[in-house]
């Protein structure tokens, strides 16, 4: 039964499947040095500019942790969201990983602000005290919402005064460059971001992120990282060719095109309902949402989804490029039936 859980929770896109099965055929060199992943470190070249250097791991909280790793010593601090996923949702492994204090600051819409930032920036230089090195911002941002160029651009601006990085968690960096209608560069080099984590998982990958650092200084040391950090894939292919596949002929973009509009029909349809409020900006893939707190339980047992905060009733709905207006459909006919019981 699909669901509006997560778009973690969706299954492979055919297109990519199909790279998975013409990347089986045959025996390739390991590691990386396989001419799939040659051809697919171009894509990455082509679509986000040069200098860069691109890597591929297992997971999110690889492609994070790696890239935060390569930003700091262990007597650094990042600065966050209170939401961000590297605060929220990924245990210690960054703390535990980099030997780093995570900061984290408060938020609007899911989106933190030089302002708010700058106040977690002081006692530079002080061996007392744990020394600011990275702000990490995710695009989107756990509230589906969307970082414009030029909010990046200012936090990146606030990080070169100080001496620090600019990193992006774009574990859904499709969906925003979508909602932008705007090329990846436009929002990242361009806007100063320095390490990039980007996104395949939730926009139809069977697993695998990968990591582009704009510095080639950064990048100097970094196949040693991820090898410490055991995200060296010894087929590296079968992460490749599924990024081959994702970033030709625009799957990536039909993909997210497709879910950011199914989230854009749900919320719509909510709307409707005096008794529902949405809550945040519907920019992505997602929409959050108010709920009576007497329906949240009947309406999961239909249809999944996660309570995103319990003290006033808010849920998540997460679309992706899978999800059928008829799910959407089952799924308000429900609060419907619900609401006028």
């Amino acid at each position: 039964m699909r669901c509006f859980a997560s778009d973690n929770y969706s299954g492979v896109h055919p297109e990519i499947m199909e790279a998975l099965n013409r990347a089986n055929y045959e025996h390739m060199p390991s590691y990386g040095n396989d001419a799939i992943t040659t051809r697919t470190i171009a894509l990455f070249k082509d679509l986000f500019g040069e200098p860069c250097e691109v890597f591929f791991v297992y997971n999110g909280t690889g492609a994070n942790t790696l890239a935060l790793a390569a930003l700091t010593q262990r007597f650094n601090t990042v600065i966050c969201s209170e939401w961000a996923h590297i605060h929220v949702d990924e245990s210690t492994a960054p703390e535990n990983f980099t030997g780093c204090k995570l900061v984290s600051v408060p938020s609007h819409n899911g989106k933190i602000t030089p302002e708010a930032v700058e106040e977690k920036i002081h006692r530079l230089g002080d061996p007392h005290h744990a020394q600011a090195r990275v702000i990490s911002i995710s695009q989107l941002t756990e509230y589906a919402t969307v970082y414009h160029p030029e909010e990046i651009r200012a936090l990146s601006l606030l990080a070169k005064k100080y001496g620090l990085y600019l990193h992006m968690d774009g574990a859904r960096i499709s969906n925003a460059a979508v909602s932008l209608n705007l090329t990846f560069r436009a929002f990242t080099r361009e806007a100063g971001v320095d390490i990039v984590s980007f996104g395949g998982t939730k926009n139809g990958m069977m697993f695998g992120e990968a990591i582009v650092i704009f510095n080639p200084a950064l990048a100097q040391n970094f196949a040693y990282i991820r090898k410490l950090g055991m995200q060296l894939h010894s087929k590296t292919r079968y992460i490749s060719a599924q990024f081959e596949a994702l970033l030709s002929n625009d799957l990536w973009k039909r993909n997210a095109t497709h879910a950011n509009r199914m989230a854009r029909k749900l919320a719509d349809e909510l709307s409707r309902f005096p008794e529902v409020k949405i809550t945040q900006p519907v920019d992505g893939n997602g929409v959050f949402a108010v709920l009576p707190p007497q329906l949240i339980k009947p309406l999961q047992d239909e249809v999944f989804f996660y309570v995103w905060n319990e003290k006033r009733n808010e849920v998540r709905l997460m679309c992706s490029f899978d999800t059928q207006e008829e799910e959407i459909k089952r799924f308000v006919n429900r609060l419907s039936k619900l609401l006028n019981a």
